[in-house]
């Protein structure tokens, strides 16, 4: 086998992705050099940054370029390596991108034990979005006992992993999300206290009706209006963590900031949680949500297709708020 798949981008996309702004090319499979392992994609990781990526404004990352494969966090299995931390069969966690095969001198690789969970989860629960919500939370939200934790786009990776970790610290969790589906799903598999549907119902008149005393903690992945509602019904002392920006990964310029008058009325924190920061905390973490999968004290869904031409399409799904758990791609052997 010599031939790589990949999906680069064709166009620089315009608002949401259309399938059109991606087309599939192939390369030759590349050799490895000195310290490097070449890797076969088993599951591609979508996640709304990558749109961010694509644009240029993603910070951590360099911008995607016209011909470019597109980025992606992977589990992938080691098929050649000349690097002694790395042997041949293992299976890792890389950034291969959108991509059949990848080259990697092993920086940011970490080893996967297969036994230990699905090996999906790697990208998910116990991955990126998984430490995301581990972190955010506990460092900035500083959950409480019977702290009432309200967390948007509930029902994704992130999302999900927020409102169970405040209930294994004995938080109470409530949701918001865009489909009764997506609310079903987090209070009868995720065990939230309640969810709303911001599509359908009155999001500030639901949430002084479940929240009578304020929020205590606000789990942003959102941003837009519904950080507005927000802000003005927060309890004293509230903590803000915003992780994300939904809302506004399709938009060309950002839209007003919030009114931060009810910050100063209820002193309240606002913190900002980036994951990269928080590396040093990881191996606790997977220890711990390991833990805690296997005892059943956290669940997850997963919005998975199989095959890599279906990538352009999924990410446009996820793009459209139409996907339902965390966005995978799994490619067919």
């Amino acid at each position: 086998m010599t031939i790589n798949k990949k999906i680069i981008l064709k166009n620089n996309p315009v608002g949401v992705p259309k399938e059109t702004d991606f087309e599939i090319a192939e390369s030759i499979i590349p050799e490895i050099s000195e310290n490097e392992i070449l890797t076969k994609t088993i599951h591609l990781s979508l996640d709304p940054y990558i749109r961010g990526v694509i644009t240029g404004r993603h910070i951590y990352s360099e911008k995607v370029n016209i011909g470019d494969t597109i980025v992606g966090r992977t589990v992938g299995e080691v098929i050649t390596s000349d690097h002694h931390d790395y042997n041949k069969g293992d299976i890792v966690v890389c950034s291969n991108g959108w991509q059949e095969y990848g080259v990697t001198n092993g920086e940011g690789v970490r080893k996967l034990d297969p036994s230990s969970a699905p090996l999906s989860t790697a990208l998910g629960i116990l991955g990126m979005p998984g430490l995301t919500a581990y972190a955010g939370l506990l460092v900035y939200g500083e959950p409480k006992e019977n702290d009432l934790i309200v967390v948007s786009a509930a029902s994704g990776p992130v999302g999900c992993m927020v409102g169970q970790i405040a209930q294994i610290y004995g938080a109470k969790a409530v949701g918001i999300a865009g489909t009764n589906e997506k609310c079903e799903t987090v209070i009868n598999k995720f065990g939230f206290l309640d969810c709303i549907n911001y599509k359908t119902e009155n999001l500030e008149q639901r949430i002084k009706e479940i929240c009578p005393n304020g929020i205590d903690v606000y789990f942003d992945n959102v941003g837009g209006e519904t950080l507005n509602i927000m802000t003005r019904n927060l309890a004293m002392y509230a903590r803000i963590v915003l992780c994300g920006f939904m809302t506004q990964y399709n938009l060309e310029t950002p839209p007003p900031g919030p009114n931060l008058g009810p910050i100063v009325g209820s002193r309240a924190s606002i913190k900002g949680v980036v994951v990269y920061d928080h590396y040093d905390k990881q191996e606790d973490f997977i220890s711990l949500a390991t833990g805690w999968l296997k005892e059943g004290k956290i669940k997850y869904i997963e919005d998975e297709v199989f095959g890599l031409e279906k990538a352009p399409s999924h990410f446009c799904k996820l793009m459209r708020g139409e996907n339902h758990g965390k966005t995978i791609v799994t490619m067919e052997q």
